[in-house]
């Protein structure tokens, strides 16, 4: 029996680097830092001071002034980023659907942590007033399957919708289980991603406690170093992507615009602590994804990494890679974007998902940027500062989350 074949057709993003995919991937492939000082809260207490904001974003474009005011920032993002993946699509939405489209088409968007920014606000107004100053938004405002519903509610998709969570591997893997609905035929077409607004004094308190963020603040635009020997921590992003995903048969049958072909998802779990990694856990799911694409490892040109800038991370992921791909992995280019966005957590697979399916279109791999110093424990090609031109057609995209999490993604350029 053959499979369905999954197409991407739409891509939409809101990211620290801009409020467009087009801004955000030329951001990126200029090799521009989106990371600077605080500006959403006051942080003069915290070890870290820095984080990857979104700047500038007119929501009155997309949404209503109760959503703006009722809505956790996390779900504006998510909605705005699907928004633009459905334009970009060229599709019908709303009342311009027919009923079996709209049966037919769903959403999938995640988020790792939710609305923590509003739940911070309003556990302060609990203590300060009680209970009768909750607002009865607050609970549909900061859930997690929220920004799916909106979505769905405002584009009129009836089909699948929910949300997935697993920490920081959520958006990629809302997008592979969004495609895994369309190859058993429950859907034939989805929006899929990932979205995230942690940037919050509780959030930033958590993280650091943890030791887990950098505390270069005197240069936050170079603070996030995916391998370089200096690197000490990660830096809080946050923003959204989300693209279309359609089935090849469907999307040729409205003449849609084919950005690449999505061929392989692996998924896997390290099963053996909630923080560190081991290299067995990512190793099974690039594997796996390779194995659903029915590729070799020499097919693979670029790998978009997950690459968070901590000490232990990334050099995991670079035996990981190293132990799959053997002698080829001198050939791959293997680079971090979150080296300008920061590490947008839940929100990180959807957007670096777009990138990836970029680097495809664009024929260039993104750079990492602030790579002075390589790390003598990882000799892999990370694309250090600049971006390449070069012809990928294959690209595999990470990424792994507390708790264990694997995922990995395998885009290919679309062939008839």
């Amino acid at each position: 029996m053959n499979r369905r074949r999954i197409v991407v057709t739409g891509l939409g993003c809101v990211t620290p680097l801009g409020n467009t995919v087009k801004d955000s991937w030329d951001g990126a492939v200029a090799g521009r830092s989106g990371i600077g000082l605080v500006t959403r809260c006051d942080v003069s207490n915290l070890p870290c001071k820095i984080a990857g904001e979104v700047k500038g974003l007119d929501l009155d474009k997309y949404l209503s002034a109760r959503d703006i005011r009722t809505l956790d920032t996390f779900i504006h993002y998510g909605v705005v980023a699907a928004k633009e993946a459905a334009a970009d699509a060229g599709l019908e939405t709303g009342e311009g659907l027919s009923d079996e489209q709209s049966e037919r088409y769903g959403c999938v968007i995640g988020s790792g942590i939710g609305g923590l920014s509003y739940i911070e606000r309003t556990a302060a107004e609990y203590a300060k007033s009680g209970h009768k100053r909750v607002s009865p938004f607050f609970v549909p405002g900061t859930i997690i399957n929220m920004p799916a519903g909106i979505v769905s509610i405002e584009l009129n998709l009836r089909g699948p919708s929910f949300a997935v969570s697993s920490a920081c591997t959520t958006g990629l893997h809302s997008i592979g289980e969004a495609a895994r609905i369309i190859r058993y035929g429950d859907a034939d077409l989805m929006l899929a991603g990932g979205t995230e607004a942690s940037i919050c004094p509780l959030g930033l308190s958590g993280f650091s406690a943890m030791r887990a963020l950098s505390t270069h603040n005197a240069e936050p635009e170079k603070a996030s170093r995916p391998w370089d020997k200096n690197r000490d921590g990660f830096v809080m992003g946050e923003g959204a992507g989300v693209m279309v995903l359609e089935e090849l048969a469907h999307a040729k049958a409205r003449n849609a615009r084919i950005y690449c072909e999505l061929v392989g998802y692996g998924l896997s779990s390290d099963a053996s602590h909630i923080t560190a990694p081991n290299v067995d856990g990512p190793y099974r799911a690039m594997s796996k994804a390779l194995s659903d694409a029915r590729l070799n490892v020499d097919e693979v040109q670029y790998i978009n990494a997950h690459g968070t800038s901590t000490q232990l991370g990334d050099i995991n992921e670079t035996n990981a890679i190293v132990k799959l791909f053997g002698e080829h992995s001198k050939k791959l280019l293997v680079s971090s974007t979150k080296s300008m966005t920061g590490h947008l957590l839940g929100g990180a697979g959807g957007v670096e998902s777009i990138f990836s399916v970029l680097a495809i279109w664009t024929k260039t791999a993104p750079p990492t940027i602030n790579l002075d110093q390589q790390d003598e424990n990882s000799l892999l090609d990370h694309c250090a500062h600049w971006a390449r031109s070069m012809p990928i057609e294959v690209v595999m995209k990470n990424n792994f989350g507390f708790g264990g999490t694997n995922g990995c993604l395998i885009f290919q350029r679309f062939k008839e």
